[in-house]
């Protein structure tokens, strides 16, 4: 059964409403050793990254540990949103984190199929290094829970996942934190 570390990227330099793709600030980098310190004695084992600066930085500290590279999977990607508008981004992700995956529409449940189909077509031990939202959509299939947030995981927080190829089942869900959309 393949166990999946979903690890979601550290702090970034700036809020989904500020910037479309901040890098890591420094806690965020601090927070991404960490991380990298905590999964060092699981692999080397295979990494896929979203494309965005905050994750690549995130992996980044576990590609120097292993010696390795992260392949790079839009699928993994951040949650699209549905305008490139900065301040209509953090208006809508503000409301689409009090909603459930029905509400959003099939817009969003088809985003949240994609990723945990991916998920589920993962054959080996893998870290998956993404964001907040694609880790409560994985919580929440594997939980049977419509909402789209399920868990506040923290920077640079791991989630681990099993599955049978068929069904997600949460081994264990990373550090909570008070996490803020901004």
């Amino acid at each position: 059964m393949p166990r999946l570390y979903l690890v979601r990227h550290g702090r970034a330099s700036a809020g989904y409403g500020d910037d479309p793709d901040p890098g890591l600030d420094d806690v965020g980098r601090r927070q991404a050793e960490a991380m990298a310190d905590r999964l060092a004695p699981i692999g080397p084992v295979p990494m896929l990254t979203s494309p965005l600066q905050r994750t690549r930085q995130t992996a980044a500290a576990l590609e120097r540990r292993w010696n390795t590279m992260a392949v790079v999977d839009t699928a993994v990607a951040e949650i699209p949103a549905p305008s490139d508008d900065l301040a209509e981004r953090r208006v809508w992700i503000q409301q689409a984190l009090r909603s459930t995956w029905t509400e959003l529409g099939p817009r969003y449940t088809s985003w949240r199929t994609m990723v945990t189909d991916l998920f589920l077509r993962i054959h080996e031990d893998t870290v998956v290094v993404t964001h907040f939202v694609a880790i409560n959509a994985a919580i929440g299939v594997a939980s049977g829970d419509d909402r789209v947030l399920c868990a506040p995981v923290g920077n640079a927080s791991v989630t681990i996942v099993d599955h049978d190829r068929h069904t997600l089942s949460v081994v264990e869900v990373g550090e909570a934190d008070e996490t803020v959309v901004q």
